[in-house]
């Protein structure tokens, strides 16, 4: 079983996005929670992958065409740190603030 830990900021995110989207996330969310990152790689619509550049350290499933979930994993512990709910633009990092 696997945590989830979401930012702060992500519950200020999820207020502004769409119902479907949300959805989607909460099922994402279920997915992981029995999971982990493993079974998110088996369902090819979530798109799972891992991020280069700045994002380096995270990963990024997809949650739509224009939506995605950027989370980390914490090693040493069965915990997934959810970083953002981004409209897809990876250029803005602000992991580093956290």
């Amino acid at each position: 079983m696997w945590l989830i830990y979401e930012h702060r900021r992500v519950s200020r995110q999820l207020s502004s996005i769409p119902d479907e989207i949300l959805k989607r996330y909460e099922k994402w969310k279920d997915l992981v929670t029995v999971s982990g990152p493993e079974g998110l790689r088996l369902i090819k619509g979530f798109h799972d992958e891992s991020l280069r550049g700045e994002w380096k350290g995270c990963r990024s499933s997809r949650l739509g065409l224009k939506y995605r979930v950027i989370y980390k994993i914490v090693r040493g512990q069965v915990l997934v740190q959810i970083v953002n709910i981004t409209a897809h633009d990876y250029r803005r990092n602000e992991y580093e603030r956290l």
